[in-house]
């Protein structure tokens, strides 16, 4: 299905929904991003609401969010009710190398549920690509999972094309499609296209789901040498030394001639190439103004002269 000029995410058609979403990662998560120092549970809710106003439904979290408090934080919301729209859930596993059986997932399914305070989720992935013991039984019990009618999709995250494609084959031969594959992609995060990922999505009509789309705030613009941004993610990450922040304002100034005769941002610019790779982003948001100005993304679309010059523009960024 085309939408402004563009393929929608196939997952997003599937859904009903807009393909962006909106990552909780944030969300109560305090010493890597800062929650409780100068943003917190009231941002955090005008956000999810903010978001779901403008048609942005899909929220992405994890149980390894805050130590579950992302997702207790969206239970408690969901619990108050009264929210703009019902929210499209997603949530995933973290298979560490003591909890790599079936039981584990399934186990840590009831707890993702219980904190969420709801009987199934949209879509349950597994947080990263673990080799050893080899993935299939977690593969298995996402199956069953779904079978039991507590997960209605599943997806992996992280994972590399081949890893995909034997997850895709594992699945399938339980009768289940995979639905998405969750990897870092922006403008400044090439590699799904070089590493056959983005190809491999594509061939098995599975959604690549984008995280960090701005480059953790990188595209936005708010960062220069000599202004770094808060929290240990991004302060320490080296993404942000002062000579990336110098090689990245060329990239910047682009998006700010395409973003201002549209009454655009360069965030939403960057974000609107992606949609425009048929992916579906779910760039962070931590108050209700950062929601309003991921939803800006919507409703238009690049020319294809403007997605060749950033292409072009970003090409030593693979």
């Amino acid at each position: 299905m085309r939408t402004n000029g563009y393929e929608r995410a196939p997952l997003a058609s599937e859904l009903g929904i807009e393909p962006l979403g909106v990552g909780a990662w944030a969300w109560g998560t305090r010493r890597l991003w800062g929650y409780g120092s100068g943003y917190g549970r009231a941002e955090v809710e005008a956000a999810l609401r903010e978001s779901l106003a403008a048609g942005v439904r899909l929220v992405d979290t994890a149980e390894i969010y805050g130590n579950g408090e992302s997702e207790r934080i969206i239970g408690s919301i969901l619990q108050e009710g009264g929210l703009p729209a019902r929210p499209v859930l997603a949530t995933k596993f973290a298979p560490y190398p003591y909890r790599l059986s079936p039981r584990s997932l399934l186990r840590a399914l009831d707890g993702s549920l219980r904190r969420l305070g709801v009987e199934s989720v949209d879509l349950y992935q597994i947080h990263w690509y673990s080799p050893v013991p080899a993935p299939g039984g977690l593969l298995d019990a996402l199956a069953e999972a779904v079978k039991e009618g507590r997960v209605r999709r599943v997806g992996v995250s992280n994972y590399g094309a081949e890893a995909m494609r034997r997850a895709h084959e594992r699945l399938a031969s339980r009768g289940v499609p995979l639905a998405s594959n969750q990897v870092e992609y922006s403008l400044l995060h090439r590699a799904p296209e070089t590493d056959g990922t983005l190809e491999a999505c594509r061939e098995l009509n599975v959604t690549l789901i984008a995280y960090s789309p701005l480059a953790q705030g990188l595209l936005t613009g708010k960062y220069a040498p000599g202004s770094r941004p808060a929290g240990l993610v991004r302060r320490f990450g080296r993404d942000f030394g002062e000579r990336n922040l110098r090689r990245v304002q060329p990239v910047v100034g682009i998006l700010r001639e395409i973003a201002e005769p549209r009454g655009k941002t360069p965030a939403q610019v960057a974000l609107n190439w992606l949609l425009a790779q048929s992916t579906l982003p779910i760039p962070g948001a931590k108050d209700a103004g950062q929601a309003r100005q991921n939803a800006g993304a919507l409703g238009w679309t690049l020319t294809p002269e403007e997605k060749e010059r950033l292409d072009l523009a970003t090409l030593g960024w693979r």
